[in-house]
């Protein structure tokens, strides 16, 4: 009880800080600072209104301008339809139950649009995400009642760490093929586990391969509908396409982050608009919506005879309406239940299609990533979980410096790892970086573990390059700046860009534009991201190459890989202040991004007051990778 009293207190202080984050970002902000921050579409056009399930309306929208804009409006949140023309009373709150591009349909409590939706121009907010909270908050709840129970509590015990998970002792027959020994094991684990199972997967070693030859195993053995859910829209796509591509029936809830035509035809729209009842259906809506329209036209004054017809033609559009949600769920219920496979983000995970639907395992991938009480919406739904990610990487993130100092930051994941290290199968044979690049993580996060693929452990991008280089810029005075909240360094970053003209020069006498080396420029701080990107567009050499040239944070690639990766460390003063980049796990998924070359650009004098970075500089020396920018300048 203590364990989710704990947890809950700790939601609740990241809930009231990202609460008053979000009214600091929207209270005071015009509608295109809105715009701009990716929290409203402005202006929007309406395409169409249909009656929704029960006394819901369904409205169509197009984003009609600014649509090159980023924005954060995904399936599931809360939205406020308003006017321009009275922001503060002309609003009208709902869901965004479909998004695709530029379009979006939303969800209001109404029977139809208020009269002011004709009148000036109007917009959508996206509001504070108060569903999620509530989710997880109503999750560790239960969980925490549970847990006092010794038969349905067990799978929550072994999670907690008061009781350990067990293994059937007979390994079922089957044999993946095309998996190494340590992916095999890790799928042999999984099978074999009655309640809990963990893979450990760092950088490049194909835990996404593993986890789908296990999902595919575990249904191939005993047939059980299996959830797959994981912290972000991105990631649940990719273990969709890629179990589809394995022939297996997957159902996916929500709406997917990489539009594709595969991706949507595997959605729950879309195959509930290929069912046979469908056409009965949209006749039905269309009766409907016309016994509304017509008792739209009796007007505020009229007489009884007129109030009463008026009512007489809403009960029978309410009555065909429920006639609707009835055919609804029953082809909601036939699709659902013939799925092998249903995948959703952690909080879809109780999405209303599949909110009572209990599955013998849940697969919880990116749970590195996953913060803790949403972790336990799809749990309760399981007799066995598989966690699967790597807590040596970006931990999930936590607006609340208060609830992540008191353990919010510390995942699931992490603490299984250590309450039950037989569960654990670490993938230990990698597929992405040569070997000098691979060996320094594998020494600090990995207990030095780490194998290369014989296909990557000695590729380079050419013959006799250096795989991995610190340039050293200490005593060229490339001081940082401090620009509000963020660090930045331009002489570093003019240098970087230099160093990199240098070597595409190269590139291009041993390479054409076809097969040209990817390059990713990243840094932990967004003002030198924002300078590099500066650079780059104002840069005649980097011109050609501009189409193989990512520019971003560090945690942006996440999951990425690129041939050659240039880290610009940003922070050089006299007081060896380094800030952010003591989180050594975000430098661990910057260098291990590489393929073939890794550079690291940075002021020794400052890093090295920080044990990791004073050994990765050794390490460099080690390995003749060690430069001075003074060799350059």
């Amino acid at each position: 009880m203590d364990y989710f009293n704990k947890l809950l207190s700790l939601l609740k202080i990241e809930r009231e800080e990202d609460r008053i984050s979000y009214s600091k970002l929207t209270e005071s902000s015009s509608v295109a600072e809105r715009r701009a921050s990716g929290i409203t579409w402005y202006p929007i056009a309406i395409r169409g209104t249909e009656p929704g399930r029960g006394d819901y309306l369904t409205v169509e929208i197009e984003r009609t301008t600014h649509q090159d804009l980023a924005h954060q409006l995904r399936f599931g949140a809360s939205i406020a339809l308003f006017s321009n023309h009275d922001i503060k009373n002309n609003r009208l709150e709902g869901t965004i139950s479909h998004q695709s591009g530029n379009n979006l349909k939303i969800t209001l409590f109404a029977d139809e649009l208020p009269d002011w939706c004709r009148d000036g121009k109007l917009g959508i907010d996206l509001l504070f995400d108060n569903n999620s909270y509530d989710e997880m908050k109503n999750a560790i709840k239960s969980a925490s009642m549970l847990m006092a129970d010794d038969e349905k509590g067990r799978l929550i015990q072994i999670l907690t760490g008061s009781k350990s998970p067990s293994f059937y002792s007979e390994p079922p027959y089957l044999h993946p093929t095309g998996l190494n020994s340590s992916q095999q094991e890790a799928v042999l684990k999984i099978t074999t586990a009655q309640n809990v199972a963990i893979v450990h997967g760092p950088p490049g070693t194909g835990k996404t391969t593993t986890l789908v030859q296990a999902i595919k195993a575990m249904i191939g053995l005993d047939n059980k509908q299996i959830l797959v859910v994981a912290p972000s829209n991105t990631a649940v796509d990719l273990l969709s396409e890629k179990l589809t591509n394995e022939g297996l029936s997957v159902l996916r809830i929500g709406n997917p982050a990489r539009v594709s035509d595969k991706l949507m035809s595997l959605t729950l729209d879309s195959k509930m608009t290929e069912h046979s009842l469908m056409k009965d259906m949209k006749k039905l809506k269309k009766q409907a919506a016309e016994y509304k329209n017509m008792a739209h036209k009796y007007k505020r004054n009229f007489g009884k005879a007129e109030h009463d017809q008026r009512k007489a033609l809403f009960d029978e559009a309410h009555k065909i309406m429920k006639e609707v949600s009835k055919m609804e769920q029953y082809i909601i219920d036939a699709l659902v239940s013939t799925a092998q496979v249903i995948t959703a983000t952690l909080v879809g995970s109780n999405h209303y299609t599949i909110r009572d639907v209990k599955f013998h395992t849940v697969v919880i991938d990116e749970a590195g990533q996953a913060l803790e009480p949403a972790c336990w919406i799809p749990i309760l739904k399981a007799q066995k979980v598989v966690l699967a990610g790597d807590h040596f990487q970006l931990s999930p993130t936590i607006k609340s410096r208060e609830a992540a100092k008191e353990g919010l930051s510390v995942t699931l994941l992490e603490k299984n790892v250590a309450y039950h290290p037989n569960a654990v199968v670490l993938l230990e044979e990698q597929y992405r970086m040569n070997n000098a690049i691979m060996n320094y993580s594998s020494q600090v996060f990995y207990q030095n573990k780490l194998k290369a693929h014989v296909s990557v452990a000695e590729h380079l991008l050419f013959e006799g390059d250096k795989p991995f280089t610190f340039i050293d810029t200490a005593g060229c005075g490339f001081d940082e700046k401090l620009q509000g909240t963020s660090s930045s360094n331009p002489e570093e970053a003019a240098f970087l860009f230099r160093h990199l003209e240098k070597l595409i020069a190269e590139l291009n006498t041993k390479y054409n534009m076809e097969n040209f080396p990817t390059i990713a420029v990243v840094s932990p701080y967004k003002e030198q991201i924002r300078l590099l990107n500066e650079q780059l567009i104002h840069s005649p050499a980097m011109q050609l190459g501009l189409g193989k040239i990512s520019v971003n944070t560090i945690d942006s690639f996440q999951g990425q890989e690129r041939d050659i990766v240039y880290i610009s460390m940003t922070r050089s003063n006299n007081e060896g202040e380094i800030g952010f980049l003591s989180d050594i796990r975000r430098m661990n998924v910057a260098m291990t991004r590489a393929r073939k070359k890794l550079v690291i650009i940075g002021d020794s004098a400052t890093l090295a007051r920080l044990p990791f970075y004073a050994n990765l500089i050794t390490y460099a020396e080690q390995i003749n990778g060690y430069q001075s920018a003074w060799e350059f300048v």
